[in-house]
């Protein structure tokens, strides 16, 4: 009877070490593939012309989401500029499924967009190389257009810990952050997209593109209606913003930092302009 106990011990312990090597070893690849994903990042940033010195983390960087703003970094784009700081041509032979630049002031957002055309969720776990990732890309699915001419565009990217993709998005949580920040800049080849922010909510898990059908003007007010008066106890709105069925609507789709549900940041286009390459 003793040696059984014994035997049973010992298997208990075996057991407990390997599911302790199995999290120390899963934790360590996980850290040393966000970091090859930061520097690839970088350099993507680099070589089409946008300095990402300030833009994207640090490999030293292990702060939450939702650390202080006043330790945020500002990329550095100037967007009073007619001249667009994206390289396009060089994005798009190194992938050709990139076809626009997001950079949100006073976040680490800024990073090109991806869309596969043969799997929705590609860039859930593959950066713009194509290579495997934890923190993947940010991306759209094919349900929306490329042009953002759609009435709801949604871009989606992870909550990663070390603060890069859309992790920031959760400072608009913050309501000073919220009232000092309110613009969401996209770049597509020859365009220059801005979008004021309208509001920023916890919301459920759904998936909008199936939820609502757009193209019928009742689901598109009923998604309008959502985001000016949303039912949410973590959420901050802009009161003084008009929304109609002609405007064109932004939502920004990240995780929270536990539990169901999505973090979105919705904005509406104010001004689409014509830039140089």
């Amino acid at each position: 009877m003793k040696n059984k106990k014994k035997i049973v011990l010992i298997i208990i312990i075996v057991l407990c070490l390997l599911i302790v090597f199995g999290s120390v070893t899963f934790l360590v690849l996980k850290n040393v593939n966000e970091n090859k994903t930061n520097n690839e990042y970088r350099q993507i940033a680099t070589s089409v012309g946008i300095d990402a010195a300030e833009s994207l983390p640090s490999e030293n960087v292990t702060e939450s989401a939702d650390s202080q703003i006043s330790e945020m970094p500002t990329p550095d784009i100037d967007t009073d500029s007619n001249v667009s700081p994206v390289n396009f041509s060089s994005l798009t032979s190194q992938n050709s499924d990139i076809y626009s630049w997001i950079y949100i002031p006073g976040t680490n957002v800024n990073y090109p967009v991806c869309q596969s055309y043969i799997d929705d969720n590609y860039y859930l776990d593959h950066d713009v190389y194509g290579n495997y990732s934890f923190a993947g890309a940010i991306y759209s699915q094919v349900c929306n257009k490329r042009d953002f001419t759609d009435k709801v565009t949604v871009l989606y990217g992870h909550n990663m810990a070390n603060g890069s993709m859309f992790a920031t998005l959760h400072r608009f949580a913050d309501n000073n952050f919220f009232e000092s920040h309110d613009k969401i800049y996209i770049y597509t080849s020859d365009r220059k997209l801005t979008y004021k922010v309208v509001s920023a909510f916890v919301y459920d898990d759904r998936h909008i593109m199936n939820s609502f059908d757009f193209s019928k003007d009742d689901q598109f007010q009923s998604y309008l209606d959502t985001i000016k008066n949303p039912r949410s106890v973590s959420k901050n709105v802009r009161s003084n913003i008009d929304l109609s069925l002609n405007d064109k609507i932004i939502t920004l789709s990240t995780c929270l930092n536990s539990g169901d549900g999505r973090y979105l940041v919705n904005g509406v286009l104010i001004n689409n302009e014509a830039i140089e390459r």
